[in-house]
């Protein structure tokens, strides 16, 4: 086995995974469509799609591991020109979104990349070199195929005009000190956007070769230190959001943020990534647990509801994110 194999051991009776180093194709056969995690291993630079924890039986060996799908920056054929050996450096974000009946990636790295890439063929749709001193931190794909992107070093929310090529850089821009986070919510047609100390929703104008943002209402965050932003999936219209202290989740019908406990104030404390599984529950969570490198990173993931963790020995794990209906163009 090689040394970047990796064995996950899970408590609280989830079954064992494992990831290995090698390339896997964009499909794997005998996998069937459901819910499946995304990882952001910054140690081996990858994007990991990793079979659910029902699903697995216990690791066999490097060449029946559980790998749905991986993509690197580092060995995309088509990303030469935008340096990726410096622009995907420290990988941060990786969101599983369909359009037109085809599944993307959508990621971000601290080095200045954001990127979109069709899962099916492993070609890059889109890309930009934001700089280094940006930052970008997260970013989402709307339904007109413009990418926008949240950079916390730039202060910056900008949506790009993707749709108008692989290497468009044409965008609107709003500030937005600390950007970490941008979610599109369809039902209310508004690009949600968190920052250090406020949330914002921006109302998109303009066209899909020349958009606009402007904001049509800031919410305070309770507390400073906005990180993570996603759609509470089993609340349609709700958002999850972590701040440096707590997890909260935010009803914006009435503007308003409830601390959701996990059961100790440690558990809620830095939260980098949270999701929900609708069928089942779980939340899951990427919070650095300070037993490796670096400080913003783990190689563990935590469950919650019911409680357990994911182990990734050797891994500098940032976000993880639940990605559903996998293969099945959902």
């Amino acid at each position: 086995m090689s040394k970047r194999a990796r064995l996950w051991r899970a408590t609280a009776g989830l079954a064992a995974l494992a990831v290995g180093a090698g390339t896997v194709p964009a499909t794997a056969a005998g996998v069937r469509p459901g819910w499946v995690v995304a990882v952001v291993d910054q140690a081996s630079r990858r994007v990991l799609v990793v079979a659910g924890a029902e699903e697995l039986t216990g690791y066999r060996g490097p060449d029946e591991e559980p790998v749905v799908w991986s993509w690197s920056a580092d060995t995309a054929g088509d990303l030469g020109d935008l340096d990726p050996r410096r622009s995907w450096e420290l990988p941060d974000e990786a969101k599983s979104r369909v359009r037109d009946g085809r599944r993307y990636l959508v990621a971000t790295a601290s080095g200045g990349l954001a990127a979109l890439v069709d899962t099916g063929t492993g070609a890059t749709a889109w890309a930009v070199d934001t700089g280094q001193l940006a930052n970008p931190h997260s970013a989402e794909l709307l339904p007109d195929g413009n990418v926008a992107v949240a950079a916390s070093g730039g202060g910056w929310i900008r949506l790009y005009a993707a749709s108008l090529g692989p290497r468009a850089t044409a965008h609107a821009e709003y500030r937005l000190p600390g950007a970490h986070g941008v979610h599109w919510d369809q039902r209310a047609r508004l690009l949600w956007a968190l920052g250090d100390d406020a949330l914002t929703a921006l109302r998109v104008g303009g066209t899909a070769a020349a958009p606009a943002l402007t904001a049509e209402r800031t919410v305070p965050l309770p507390e400073p230190g906005g990180h993570d932003l996603s759609p509470v999936l089993a609340e349609p219209g709700r958002l999850w959001v972590s701040t440096a202290g707590h997890l909260w989740r935010f009803d914006p019908a009435a503007d308003r943020f409830t601390r959701v406990r996990l059961g100790s104030e440690g558990a809620e404390r830095d939260i980098k990534s949270v999701g929900d599984e609708p069928r089942t529950g779980r939340l899951l969570i990427a919070a650095p647990d300070h037993a490796g490198p670096c400080s913003w990173c783990t190689s563990a993931l935590t469950l919650h509801r019911p409680d357990g963790s994911w182990r990734l020995p050797g891994t500098h794990l940032y976000k993880a994110r639940w990605w559903p209906s996998w293969g099945s163009g959902a």
